[in-house]
């Protein structure tokens, strides 16, 4: 059986999102994992993964970091199907409490309607925010929830649980 192409794709404007990506690429310790930031990648570069990781931050009120946001558009039409896709998402959640981490269910949404499959959802339980599109169906984030700004003492405790549950998920 031939290994996974995994990548790892990414946007940051202020660099938290690039330390969490170097934190998981860190972790996950995979010899065949392409890092990419999303500025300089092409939907047709997605399929070349049978595994994605997405890292968003989101933005004052609810918006795409702004990478994300110029790529909207293009990644709204990629075939997601056969494709497993995770999402890593940063926000405020005392400072945007109804918008926190919608980034990952405005992006999350889109992997779905377009055929891909998610894993790695992550509970919202030890959290304070009020609503978030980052909350799946099934009430549980579409992916790791971090707080550098508000609850910075749990990130690397949640990467941790985060890493281990998506190994096993993938059985990697």
């Amino acid at each position: 059986m031939s290994e996974n192409k995994i990548a790892i794709i990414y946007g940051s404007d202020t660099g938290i999102t690039d330390y969490i990506t170097t934190l998981l690429t860190n972790k996950l310790n995979l010899k065949n994992l392409d890092i990419i930031e999303v500025f300089t990648i092409k939907p047709i570069d997605f399929l070349k993964y049978d595994i994605i990781l997405i890292g968003v931050p989101t933005w004052y009120v609810g918006d795409l970091q702004s990478d994300w946001e110029d790529f909207f558009p293009d990644f709204q039409k990629i075939d997601f199907n056969g494709i497993k896709v995770a999402f890593f998402g940063l926000g405020d959640q005392y400072g945007y409490p109804d918008n926190f981490v919608d980034g990952i269910g405005i992006l999350g949404k889109v992997v779905l309607n377009n055929g891909g499959e998610i894993f790695g959802y992550w509970p919202n339980e030890g959290y304070e925010f009020n609503d978030s599109l980052g909350l799946a169906p099934n009430g549980m984030f579409y992916g790791l929830a971090i707080d550098e700004d508000n609850q910075q003492e749990h990130t690397e405790e949640r990467i941790d649980k985060w890493v281990k549950q998506i190994k096993n998920e993938l059985g990697l």
